[in-house]
This record gives C-alpha cells, sequence and structure tokens, in this order.
C-alpha cells in the first residue's frame, strides 16, 4: 500500500466559488469527472461497538476503516476499498466486486465472500467474522476533483454530503437520503512527494485550518 500526504479543511460557499477558478486554471480535471464533477455512494463498515467511528473520533494514530464504493450511478464497477491512517499519512487499497458479492454483504448474507479469491474481500470477510464488520450506512456527496501531475497531486471539493442513517439498501437509487446536517464542503489536498508551491499557495484560504472531519462520522450522528 502506497501512503500520501492529506490536509482536510472545512471551507464556506465564497471560498468554493473562489478556489473553482484558481483550481481549473492550473490543474486538469479527474478522469470520472462528468462536467468537472461526479457523484459518489459509499458504503461503510464498522462492528457493534462502532470501532472505526471511536477511533476517527477520539484521533487514534494508526486505524483502517472498509467501505463500498461506485461512482455517477454506474454499478458496473463497484470497489472495495480499505482507508488506513498512520503516523499522519493515508494509505488506500482497491478491489473490484460483482454486483453478487455486493447484494450478498449488503444483505448480510456473506456465503458470497466465503470461498473468495481476493485478497481484500478476504481480509473483509475474515473481519466480518472475528470484529463483527457489518454495513452501517450509505453516504452520498458531489465531488469536484482536480489532478497534478508533478508530486501526484489531488484536490477535491466535496459537498451535499448526504446519510441514509441506518439504510443499508446500497443498489437502490430510491433509498431515501437526507442532507448530514450543517456538513460543510470539504477541501482534501493529497500528494505523494512533495506538494509543488503553485498548488499550495493556491490552497491557502485565510481563516481555516486543518480538519479532522468525516463524512461517515457525520453521516453516523443520524444512526
Amino acid at each position: 500500500m502506497d501512503f500520501r500526504h492529506e490536509w482536510k479543511h472545512e471551507i464556506s460557499c465564497a471560498d468554493l466559488f473562489a478556489l473553482r477558478p484558481r483550481l481549473t486554471a492550473v490543474m486538469q480535471p479527474d478522469a470520472h469527472a462528468v462536467h468537472g464533477r461526479y457523484e459518489i455512494r459509499s458504503m461503510y463498515f464498522d462492528n457493534l461497538q462502532d470501532k472505526a467511528l471511536r477511533e476517527k473520533i477520539d484521533g487514534v494514530n494508526s486505524r483502517e476503516k472498509f467501505r463500498i464504493q461506485y461512482y455517477n450511478a454506474d454499478i458496473s464497477l463497484i470497489l472495495l476499498e480499505k482507508k488506513s491512517k498512520m503516523n499522519g499519512l493515508c494509505g488506500k487499497e482497491k478491489e473490484k466486486l460483482t454486483l453478487e458479492e455486493v447484494q450478498g454483504i449488503a444483505s448480510g448474507d456473506w456465503t458470497v465472500a466465503a470461498d473468495t479469491k481476493k485478497t481484500l474481500l478476504q481480509e473483509l470477510y475474515l473481519k466480518q467474522k472475528i470484529q463483527g464488520l457489518r454495513p452501517k450506512t450509505i453516504v452520498d456527496y458531489t465531488r469536484e476533483p482536480f489532478v497534478y501531475a508533478a508530486g501526484n497531486v489531488r484536490v477535491t471539493l466535496d459537498y451535499h454530503i448526504r446519510t441514509g442513517m441506518r439504510c443499508t439498501d446500497f443498489l437502490n437509487p430510491q433509498c431515501v437520503m437526507v442532507p448530514a446536517g450543517d456538513a460543510p464542503i470539504i477541501l482534501e489536498v493529497k500528494w505523494e512527494t512533495f506538494l509543488p508551491a503553485v498548488i499550495r499557495d493556491i490552497v491557502q484560504i485565510p481563516g481555516t485550518h486543518t480538519s479532522a472531519f468525516s463524512k461517515y462520522a457525520a453521516c453516523r450522528i443520524y444512526g
């Protein structure tokens, strides 16, 4: 797993409108973007003691969480992801799932994962048995993504964060989603070896500070 540096900032609508043209002038849109943005649906996993949620809130230095995700309502590509945080650095592993696997996991039928050869799905299945991981909630949001080759930089603007509360009907486009309270707009900056000065200058917004905001934690307030 490759680890990257990450900054998160909570910003206002005015900041968003000011940032957008500056980012567009210097960076390229992500390949997944449609008209400059895409819609993301994620389903997060946790155990009965809400281990992932509590570790995030408590700021545990080394932690992980699993989620299933797809983009722009396109269920032809559904990814199982494991996000890890260690010593302030972030890492991510991904693996493609079939519709059958997703339907089984969402409904609690883990037999679809019992004999899998997929490494990450094997790990999720093992932790389902040992730790009691279960689907907890669906999170929807809009993302505007930008990329910059030097330093492998990725800047994203996330907003319209919505929660399915206790709903885990992941593949149902009619699943009722509600705004996650006063969830802010989130500016995320990720890079590998270095952050170019031109990007660093663009994302500096007076009055903001590094945030530990979590979409999962914000949406779990409701269930």
